[in-house]
């Protein structure tokens, strides 16, 4: 069976996020924010290739936050996009987003096969069950006031796919939601299945995740609060007979002096902050998610500009593995990263903290 990264060993896993849209992570007007092209995502998916690190995983967007930049208004897709970077690459896994109102599920469960065969058993799936509410509007759907709804659709939307992955003979579907007259999933994934990623933060959310995920993703705001909504959640899973892991998402400003970290810090978050996109940001998960704690979203409105709310690794080499080893001993299965410019920034990153992790045994 061939080699999937985020399925075989106990190291601490490692990816990238978000460099599918533009600015990346980061709603800066900085002129140096990440360009979102074929070519950059190409060039950075080799270069994590070759430095051993495990995944990437984007974000499907339809329409941006606005502000000067419109944050996140360019967006390569992200089945097409994992389709090519999987098949540009030797080891790493590439995960593509999917928000369950707007794909069928027949499509998505051939789409996955597809992708998983071109990358040799490397692809995954992250499931999205809804919560921007504009871009429902964009798509000329709506979205479901209740997370019941929304979650009751994406578990049949999953159990769909599961069946066309898991069965050899054409069936019918007669659901609440899906109607499907003799299909067949041919071909299926290597493994018969893929690893699953869901961010759930309702009680709802958190019901799918751990029927249903591989990983769990959720942000760490509260080091202390973390561990024991790890624990909680893991306790959950195993009550079910399952093991999910929890992944979290982290924003990296390495440099060789903590004040050169920090100065570029003040000036992508601070003095050229795209402070509508912020605002709009903020404002949309308060409105319709509950991936961040909403009791904490007005105290960390400065990580929004700083990397999209994810965790703070701002400093020397030292101080970037340290943040990341704390991640590690708070019982995260791992972390992404994102850069202001990843091109530019991973390899100091690749070649003075990757080493510092694999001396501390976590690589």
């Amino acid at each position: 069976m061939p080699h999937h990264p985020m399925l075989s060993g106990d190291r601490f896993r490692l990816g990238t996020f978000s460099t599918n849209c533009s600015s990346g992570m980061t709603p800066t007007k900085a002129p140096e924010r990440w360009v979102n092209s074929w070519d950059n995502n190409l060039k950075l998916a080799k270069m994590l290739d070759e430095a051993g690190i495990d995944f990437m995983l984007p974000i499907a967007r339809w329409i941006g936050y606005g502000g000067e930049t419109d944050f996140h208004g360019g967006v390569l897709e992200t089945m097409t996009w994992a389709a090519g970077l999987l098949a540009a690459t030797k080891n790493i896994a590439v995960f593509a987003t999917i928000h369950t109102a707007a794909n069928h599920p027949v499509v998505v469960a051939k789409q996955m096969a597809t992708i998983d065969q071109i990358g040799h058993g490397r692809a995954g799936l992250n499931i999205v069950a809804g919560w921007n509410k504009p871009e429902y509007e964009a798509l000329g759907l709506t979205l479901p006031d209740d997370h019941e709804t929304r979650y009751a659709y994406a578990q049949e939307w999953f159990d769909l796919i599961r069946k066309l992955w898991t069965s050899d003979d054409h069936f019918d579907w007669n659901g609440t939601y899906f109607k499907a007259a003799k299909v067949k999933g041919d071909p299926k994934p290597i493994r018969g299945s893929v690893p699953i990623i869901n961010a759930a933060g309702s009680p709802q959310g958190r019901e799918f995740a751990t029927d249903n995920a591989n990983f769990l993703f959720t942000p760490a705001i509260d080091l202390e609060r973390s561990k024991t909504e790890i624990a909680d959640l893991k306790a959950q899973a195993k009550a079910k007979g399952r093991d999910v892991n929890v992944l979290t998402f982290s924003h990296v400003i390495c440099r060789p002096t903590e004040a050169e970290a920090k100065a570029f810090a003040d000036y992508t978050a601070v003095q050229n902050a795209d402070t509508d996109a912020v605002d709009n940001l903020v404002r949309l998960q308060f409105a319709h998610a509950h991936s961040f704690p909403h009791d904490l979203l007005a105290q960390i409105k400065h990580l929004f500009a700083l990397g999209h709310g994810g965790f703070p690794l701002i400093g020397t080499p030292d101080q970037v593995a340290e943040g990341i080893l704390k991640l590690h001993a708070t019982g995260f299965a791992g972390t992404t990263l994102s850069f202001v410019d990843y091109v530019e920034e991973f390899p100091y990153f690749r070649d003075h903290v990757l080493p510092k992790l694999e001396a501390a045994g976590i690589r």
